[in-house]
């Protein structure tokens, strides 16, 4: 078990909403996958005018924590905006604060995300910022107030993992008592499991289980890899060598002989 804000979970994965080949699909992968937390994009779906009704439906059968967030917007102004509507919507003060600055790599705004953080913050939000590696940034957004941080693991629905561990173990080193989730570029299992060993939080994906030829089974491996990577984290990696060393001592070992 494990503390977010002010939830305490049993899965430390966190999963999205978007791009599933049917409703039906995503409350099955979702299930399987044992998340608590699923991120939902108010600006896809407008639950107050009845659209997306049987998709809002199957959330609700889940029983999970809503994460809403504010996808696609490109401005501190639409961004706030975005966030008050769905505090309004899903009875919820969390929010994952989302400026992005560029619409080729989706990569977030420093600037305006750490001024909407701000502004949000004091409005009473429990802000999860989506935001580079960048250390600096990062200490400001903490200095704001956020508990959480949301790094990027590489550029969103990439797929490509981990593509700056040196920044990622660096942020975890720095900052030991901020909630760190590795949010966006997961595409594997095995990425899922890196980032726990690194001692990360917890790991929030969408388009490699949505995408998957079979989003269910995907779902369940990505479950199983969280949770072997906490353990492995906990129980202490093995260093890595620039030499051999062997398993099995030879030396003061008996040896047997026929005479």
């Amino acid at each position: 078990m494990w503390q977010l804000a002010d939830k305490t979970l049993d899965s430390r994965l966190l999963i999205g909403s978007a791009l599933y080949p049917s409703p039906t699909v995503m409350q099955q992968a979702i299930a399987a996958s044992g998340a608590q937390v699923v991120t939902v994009a108010l600006r896809r779906q407008s639950p107050q005018q009845g659209g997306g009704q049987q998709f809002w439906d199957r959330l609700k059968h889940l029983d999970v924590h809503l994460l809403p967030n504010t996808a696609g917007c490109q401005s501190v102004k639409t961004a706030i905006a975005t966030a008050q509507m769905a505090r309004e919507l899903f009875d919820t003060h969390w929010i994952k604060l989302e400026v992005i600055g560029d619409d080729y790599s989706l990569q977030p705004d420093p600037f305006g995300l750490l001024e909407a953080a701000r502004e949000l913050i004091d409005q009473g939000f429990e802000v999860f910022p989506y935001c580079t590696d960048d250390l600096v940034l990062c200490e400001r957004l903490v200095e704001a107030g956020c508990r959480i941080l949301m790094p990027w693991g590489a550029p969103i629905g990439t797929g490509r993992g981990l593509i700056n561990p040196y920044a990622l173990k660096t942020l975890r080193a720095r900052l030991p008592d901020v909630t760190l989730i590795v949010d966006a570029g997961i595409g594997a299992p095995s990425h899922a499991s890196q980032a726990l060993e690194m001692g990360y939080d917890g790991v929030l994906l969408n388009t490699a289980v949505a995408q998957a030829s079979d989003p269910v089974a995907m779902a369940r491996g990505f479950g199983h890899a969280v949770q072997a990577g906490r353990l492995a984290y906990q129980a202490g990696l093995m260093p890595a060598r620039d030499l051999a060393q062997p398993s099995t001592p030879v030396v003061g070992t008996p040896f047997w002989h026929q005479s």
